[in-house]
């Protein structure tokens, strides 16, 4: 039993060495000068104002979450686009296949109203 094992143990064996020699080497070789132009802010080009753990609007959540609900629905959608002349052409699931993308296409659309009818779409 051990030999199933051993390989799957070496593997990760290597992985956890070669992370921490590439960490403790970067903190070996890598010249440790700050200068004011390292220090200053990143892309954004002034200092941060305000606390950081500041609270978001519910909003921006919802449509962070809707986006994924809907994202979601295109992974879905393309692989079965992607075979549709296959189950058109098989006679046992032809049906079966298209009134079961049409009852999920009809969840999205009554979540999607919903969505629409309580305001999460509207943005200010």
């Amino acid at each position: 039993m051990l030999e199933t094992y051993f390989p799957v143990a070496v593997f990760i064996l290597v992985g956890v060495v070669f992370g921490v020699a590439s960490i403790v080497a970067g903190r070996i070789i890598a010249p440790h000068k700050p200068d004011g132009e390292k220090l200053a802010a990143y892309e954004c080009g002034f200092d941060a104002f305000g606390d950081a753990r500041g609270k978001f609007d519910v909003r921006y959540y919802l449509v962070a979450i809707l986006f994924i609900l809907f994202d979601l629905e295109v992974a879905f959608l393309v692989p079965w686009a992607v075979i549709f002349k296959e189950i058109a052409n098989a006679a046992t699931v032809r049906w079966f296949g298209f009134l079961e993308m049409l009852v999920f296409i009809a969840i999205l659309v009554v979540g999607y109203i919903y969505a629409r009818a309580k305001g999460a779409l509207d943005w200010e």
